[in-house]
Formats: structure tokens, C-alpha cells, sequence
């Protein structure tokens, strides 16, 4: 496992200046309330060149390859306490550095690991305080130009580099993720048969029981914890995009959506599922499902190598904006035909978020949506909600080893001119999705996704 590690170092170091070195320092450990802590989760950035998951690290690479460790020493004191750590003398072979100290020896040596470089890379505002510390290291380099040392005249952002490389998933990344999106289909099955089974049963069911369900299920299967807070949403409560679990009731006749995804040695899933709480829908509620069904299959067709990341989009738009119209969401005497309502963002009433976003070590990603070499290509347009300008750039091509969300959705709060029956009705469809040679994998549908397929599931 090490091997990969250490490849992704050698990758990254070819692409820093001649003379140049980079710092990347994982996550801190923060305080939850008195004598307890939130927690841990290392940073990605850190974790993606080591696959360590200690706090208190940092990782030095210089340009020609050159990687040292700093970490917490031994203690065994502490390690009765907090656990056991690695510690320097066993991090060189462990993880295959050049060389590792303990972390209370960072800023005697900083100083002089930089002296004498070009350029100090780091990772730009995602660590507090993290660019006055560099300066501050570099002071001390400063300090001793009488004596020949030179300092660092350039910074550079890190992040720039990292992105790119996170951006491409390779074999062993995709395995964990299509094991992660595995384990969080079945805890969203099981949620799903749960609230059937307890309605049936006569129970009061909450959302909380519903979120108590996926959280048992990501960690009976050895998931280290959720990617990001669960949304069970029941009733009414599905309009609200981001919406955590609670105590509101699950009732028959209503739909409970849920997003929620385990994240699985450092890499995230993200699932959305809407379903009838007593296993089977209303006429409204079926009519709005087999639209954003029909709109998500329309973004899925569009996810190819060659394409562009808005094309799912603008596809999921497209199917939306027209059943909107055909099911009286939207009137078409006062919004026009389809064009119309896309090109007015007519939709963004029931529509408000985009359909895809990226996914890795991170539920939302890092990596630039503008296909680098076509930055400088740049149009305006006013949008027509806000009035703002938008200053709109060629989006990203599609290549194998992406991987992105397909989630679009529809969510309609009452207001007039919407027909009541669908009043209170808020439904997302939410897959994740790794582009290959030929179109596109669906990692996350071991969880039913036709409505058919779900009422049948729930009545098992």
C-alpha cells in the first residue's frame, strides 16, 4: 500500500519548480466541549501523499524527491490515553519517507529545509494560520543572508497541483469507492424496509430512527464513519436542501428522502433515495418521481468521455423544464415553452441546485469545473433572476476516472398558482458516477431506483 503513496509523492514533485519544496500539514485535532473532542478526520491533501491518519503531521517534499516526516513522537504515557503512535523511528519504513522527527522539532528545522529553495509550496487557505507560519520560517531564512543563505522568493499554491492529481481517480481509489457506495446502498435499503416495517407494524416512526438505521449499517460494515451529516427528511421537510435527521414524524402517505453516504478509508459515497414511508405512492408523488427519474437518466446518457461536466445539467434542465410544464408546475402562459423556461431559469422556483458536483477523499471534491486550457475563453450574460453578470468559461471535458454525483431533483413549496396536490412534495435521485472509456459506472445502484423497484422492496 505503501507503493502508492509513494508514487503520488514522485508525481507531485516532478511538478514543482527546480529548487522548489512543499509543505502539507494534516487536519488539527479540535475540541468539542470540555475534555472531549470532535471526532478525528485527517486532512485529505496530507492523506493522499502518506495514508497517514494521525493528528499532528506534516509532510516536507523537495522538488527532487526528498520526503520527510514530522509526527508525534512516542509517549507512553500519552499512548496509555490516546492510543498508540507510530512515531518517527517507525514512520521511514512504514511509510517509506526519507526521513521523519518528531513534530516538536518543526520549527527548529523548517528554516533550514527551506534555505536555500526557490519556492515554498503550500496548500492556500485551508489551514488557519498556515501562510504566517511559513512567513515566520522564512523570517529566520532571512536572518541569515549575511551568511550566504538564500531565501524562497516565490509561494506557490499547492492546491494547484493536488487537484489536478486528486481529480483522476486510479484503480485501488475506485475500489474503495465502489465498496463504499456498496455498503451505503445497503444502509439505505435497510432505512427504507425499516420505515415500512414499523408503519405496518403500527410503530411511531421518526426520522431519527431512520438515521439510526444507516448508521449502524455503515459501521457494522467496517465504514469508519458518515461522509457528511445524513439528511432524513420526512414529509414537507424534503424542500429544505440540506436538512438534518430529527424528531419529526414519518407518516404514512408522505415521502421521506434521504441523503447519505459512508466514507470508507478516506474516500467519500453519496447516495439520495426518495420513497413513499409506507411503500407505496400517491398519484402526485408518483408523477413527480418518474420525473426526476426521467431527468437523472437524461444527465446519466450525457456523462461520457469527450463531454463536458455542465452536459448533465443541462440535460436534467431540460426533462424538468418540460415536465413542469406538462404537470402544471409551471404555466405556460405565463412562462412560455421550454426554451423559454430555461433560458428565464423559470425552473429554479422548484429546481435551486446543480446536478453534479465531484467526488473522492471528499464528498464535494476538489478539482476546477473550467477545462484549464480554455480559462482565457470567456462570454457574459446577465442572469435573469439576479441581474448579475456572469462571466461563463468552457466547462471541464470529461475523462475516464472522474467521478461525479447525478442528483437532480424537484422540490415544490407552496406558493400560488401550484396546484395543491403537489404542495409539501420534495424528491432528489442521487447516484454516483465514474466516467469510464465508454460512458459512465454507477457505483451506487445496489439501492432500487425504479418506483416500481422500491414499492416492491418495501413491501418485503
Amino acid at each position: 500500500m505503501t507503493s502508492i503513496y509513494t508514487q503520488r509523492r514522485a508525481r507531485l514533485a516532478a511538478q514543482l519548480s527546480a529548487g522548489g519544496i512543499a509543505i502539507v500539514p494534516t487536519a488539527p485535532q479540535y475540541g468539542r466541549n470540555r475534555d472531549s473532542e470532535y471526532l478525528y478526520r485527517h486532512d485529505s491533501y496530507f492523506y493522499y501523499l502518506t495514508g497517514f491518519t494521525e493528528p499532528d503531521a506534516w509532510l516536507v517534499l523537495s522538488a527532487e524527491g526528498e520526503s520527510t516526516l514530522f509526527c508525534q513522537p512516542k509517549d507512553l504515557e500519552r499512548e496509555i490515553w490516546d492510543g498508540y503512535r507510530l512515531g518517527p523511528e517507525a514512520a521511514v519504513a512504514a511509510l517509506d519517507v526519507n526521513a521523519a522527527h518528531s513534530v516538536a522539532e518543526l520549527d527548529a528545522r523548517l528554516p533550514r529545509l527551506l534555505e536555500n529553495r526557490s519556492q515554498v509550496w503550500f496548500p492556500f487557505a485551508t489551514h488557519a494560520g498556515l501562510a504566517a507560519r511559513v512567513e515566520g520560517w522564512m523570517d529566520q531564512v532571512r536572518a541569515r543572508v549575511r551568511y550566504g543563505a538564500l531565501c524562497p522568493a516565490q509561494q506557490g499554491d499547492l492546491c494547484q497541483l493536488l487537484d489536478e492529481m486528486r481529480l483522476i481517480k486510479d484503480a485501488h481509489e475506485l475500489a474503495i469507492m465502489r465498496r463504499a457506495g456498496a455498503i451505503s446502498a445497503r444502509a439505505h435499503v435497510r432505512a427504507m424496509q425499516r420505515s415500512s416495517r414499523m408503519l405496518r407494524a403500527g410503530e411511531d416512526v421518526r426520522e431519527y430512527h431512520l438515521d439510526a438505521e444507516l448508521l449502524h449499517a455503515f459501521r457494522e460494515e467496517g465504514s469508519q464513519y458518515p461522509a457528511y451529516s445524513s439528511i432524513v427528511a420526512s414529509g414537507a421537510n424534503a424542500c429544505v436542501l440540506h436538512y438534518r435527521a430529527d424528531t419529526a414524524p414519518v407518516r404514512a402517505g408522505e415521502l421521506v428522502l434521504i441523503d447519505a453516504g459512508c466514507e470508507l478509508d478516506g474516500y467519500a459515497s453519496d447516495i439520495t433515495r426518495t420513497f413513499p414511508a409506507d411503500g407505496r405512492f400517491t398519484g402526485p408523488q408518483r408523477a413527480l418521481y418518474d420525473l426526476v427519474l426521467e431527468s437523472q437518466k437524461a444527465a446519466i446518457a450525457a456523462i461520457r468521455p469527450g463531454r463536458r461536466f455542465n452536459d448533465p445539467h443541462d440535460a436534467a434542465v431540460a426533462v424538468l423544464a418540460q415536465g413542469m410544464l406538462d404537470l402544471g408546475l409551471l404555466d405556460k402562459g405565463k412562462v412560455g415553452g421550454v426554451q423559454d423556461v430555461i433560458d428565464k431559469r423559470a425552473y429554479f422556483q422548484f429546481y435551486m441546485h446543480r446536478t453534479s458536483h465531484w467526488m473522492g477523499m471528499d464528498v464535494h471534491d476538489c478539482g476546477s469545473y473550467v477545462e484549464p486550457g480554455e480559462v482565457g475563453r470567456v462570454s457574459e450574460r446577465k442572469d435573469p433572476l439576479s441581474g448579475e453578470l456572469i462571466k461563463d468559461r468552457p466547462s471541464r471535458i470529461l475523462r475516464p476516472g472522474m467521478v461525479l454525483t447525478v442528483e437532480p431533483g424537484i422540490y415544490v413549496r407552496p406558493a400560488p398558482g401550484v396546484p395543491g396536490q403537489f404542495h409539501g412534495i420534495g424528491i432528489r435521485i442521487e447516484d454516483d458516477a465514474v466516467v469510464t472509456d465508454g460512458g459512465c459506472e454507477l457505483m451506487t445502484r445496489g439501492v432500487p431506483v425504479e418506483g416500481d423497484e422500491i414499492e416492491a422492496l418495501m413491501r418485503a
